[in-house]
C-alpha cells in the first residue's frame, strides 16, 4: 500500500539570488514533509529563509532547483490546483482601499470560484472579531483589524492548508488570542497549519513539530515534545541592574533587567548563586524554571554558529 500523501512536500529546494557581490544562496537543499492535520512551526532568525520558502510554496517565487507539492499538486506545473488548496496570510498588510470588509471577502471568494458563501463569511467575521466592521471601508481600519481581514481572506475559500507568515507581528494581545483560538479550532477539524513566528511561546503552545532554519538550511527538525525533552537543564532566572561577573556573563541571556542562566542541577544553582555573591550581585525575584523552546532555539542557533566557526 502506498504511503499517505503529505499535505506539503518541499523536495531539495534551493534558491539563489544574483547580487552585485555575487550569488547569494537564500535556501540550500531544503527537504521537508508536512503531514496532513499537522500544526507545523517554521522557526529561524531574520534572513534564515523562512519567507523565501513560503514565497516558493505560494508560487510567488520560483525555486532555483527542487520542487514543492501541495497535496500532490506541483506549485509550478499545477499552480491553480495547488493555490486553491492554500490559504496564505502574508507578513505585509496588503488591502484594497475601495471596498468594505464584506465586499473584500466576497471578491476574494470569487478569485477561487466560490459563490454563495455568506454563511461562512459571517462565521469568519464573528470568529475574528470583525462582525461590527463588516461594512466599514478597509481604509478606516486599524492595523490590527486589517491583519484580521487578511486572515479572513486567506480562509474564505476554506483551504485545507493554512499558511501563516508572522501573523501576529506587531498586533495586540487580544488579536493574538482571538486568532490562535480560531486557528487551533480549524486545526482540530483537520486543517493543516504551517506557521512562521518569532514569538516562540506561541510555537511551543501550538505546534506539534518544528523545523529550525539558519542560513537557508534546516538545522533541527523534531517534534515539540522531543525538543523540550532534549533541554534537560533548568534555568536560573532573576532580575538585577548590576553587571555580571565575566564568567557568568558568558553563559547568561540578558533581557533588560532579566537574567537567565542554564543550570544542570541543584549544585549548579548553588554555584551560580555563590558566583553572584562573590561578584557583588544581589539578585531579585529569583526563580528556577524548566527550559523552554526559546532556550532550545538559542542553544541550537549558537551550536550552529560554533560549527560554522570551526569549519571556517
Amino acid at each position: 500500500m502506498a504511503p499517505p500523501m503529505s499535505a506539503v512536500s518541499f523536495q531539495s529546494i534551493s534558491k539563489n539570488y544574483q547580487t552585485p557581490k555575487g550569488v547569494f544562496q537564500a535556501l540550500n537543499n531544503v527537504s521537508l514533509d508536512i503531514e496532513e492535520g499537522e500544526f507545523f512551526g517554521l522557526l529561524g532568525p531574520n534572513g534564515a529563509g523562512k519567507t523565501t520558502l513560503i514565497s516558493i510554496l505560494a508560487g510567488l517565487s520560483r525555486a532555483s532547483s527542487g520542487r514543492v507539492l501541495v497535496q500532490g499538486s506541483d506549485v509550478q506545473a499545477d499552480y491553480a490546483d495547488a493555490r486553491r488548496k492554500l490559504g496564505i496570510v502574508p507578513q505585509e498588510l496588503v488591502f484594497d482601499p475601495f471596498f468594505s470588509v464584506r465586499e473584500a471577502l466576497r471578491f476574494q471568494s470569487g478569485y477561487f470560484g466560490v459563490k454563495d458563501n455568506d454563511a461562512w463569511i459571517d462565521e469568519l467575521l464573528e470568529s475574528l472579531g470583525l462582525a461590527d466592521k463588516a461594512n466599514a471601508n478597509m481604509r478606516q481600519l486599524s492595523g490590527g483589524m486589517k491583519r484580521r481581514v487578511l486572515v479572513a481572506q486567506a480562509l474564505v475559500h476554506r483551504p485545507p492548508i493554512i499558511v501563516l507568515d508572522e501573523p501576529t507581528a506587531g498586533v495586540d494581545v487580544e488579536l493574538r488570542q482571538t486568532l490562535w483560538h480560531f486557528i487551533a479550532k480549524l486545526n482540530r477539524q483537520g486543517h493543516t497549519v504551517l506557521l512562521t513566528t518569532h514569538y516562540l511561546e506561541e510555537a511551543e503552545a501550538l505546534c506539534n513539530r518544528v523545523a529550525m532554519l539558519k542560513q537557508g538550511q534546516i538545522v533541527k527538525l523534531s517534534s515539540m515534545s522531543d525538543l523540550l525533552k532534549s533541554a534537560s537543564s533548568n534555568v536560573l532566572q532573576f532580575k538585577t541592574d548590576a553587571a555580571l561577573p565575566p564568567a557568568l556573563a558568558q553563559r547568561a541571556r540578558v533581557t533588560g533587567r532579566i537574567v537567565q542562566i542554564p543550570a544542570q542541577d541543584a549544585g549548579d544553582v548553588e554555584a551560580l548563586l555563590a558566583g553572584l555573591r562573590q561578584g557583588g550581585v544581589v539578585p531579585e525575584d529569583v526563580e528556577i524554571r524548566r527550559a523552554d523552546l526559546e532556550d532550545v532555539f538559542i542553544h541550537v542557533m549558537n551550536e550552529q554558529a560554533q560549527v560554522a566557526e570551526a569549519g571556517a
